[in-house]
């Protein structure tokens, strides 16, 4: 019994790389969705490196503030499911007064990013 289910293990390892490629293997790298994710984070193209950081910078800036959000609303729930305990209070309006301030930094991040980055593309003449 023991050399069955090692043989049906071993025979299952073996085949996991063909599993893995289930599209089949090709020397075309277009099938394996490479020329895709190339041109859409625009990897070996001739965009302008200030469009990327700027895409980069508001990618970051758009998480932080998901982040900051789900922190004021973990802390509105604690101060709901607090049942009066003042101790429990104190500690969701210190989430939520966190979460709060982190937005305003993040915005004012944003503003200042944006800023600096329209500067320097008109500075640069860049138009994208």
């Amino acid at each position: 019994m023991k050399k069955i289910l090692a043989t049906i293990f071993s025979a299952a390892l073996y085949g996991l790389p063909a599993m893995v490629m289930a599209q089949g293997i090709t020397d075309d790298l277009s099938n394996l969705g490479l020329n895709e994710f190339g041109n859409e984070t625009n990897l070996g193209t001739n965009i302008a490196l200030i469009g990327t950081i700027a895409r980069i910078i508001n990618i970051l800036l758009g998480f932080l503030g998901v982040l900051a959000v789900i922190l004021v609303l973990w802390g509105g729930f604690k101060w709901m499911t607090a049942a009066g305990d003042e101790a429990k209070i104190g500690e969701a309006k210190k989430l939520m007064g966190a979460g709060v301030i982190g937005l305003v930094i993040i915005l004012a991040a944003f503003a200042i990013a944006s800023f600096v980055v329209n500067q320097l593309t008109d500075a640069t003449g860049y138009n994208g």
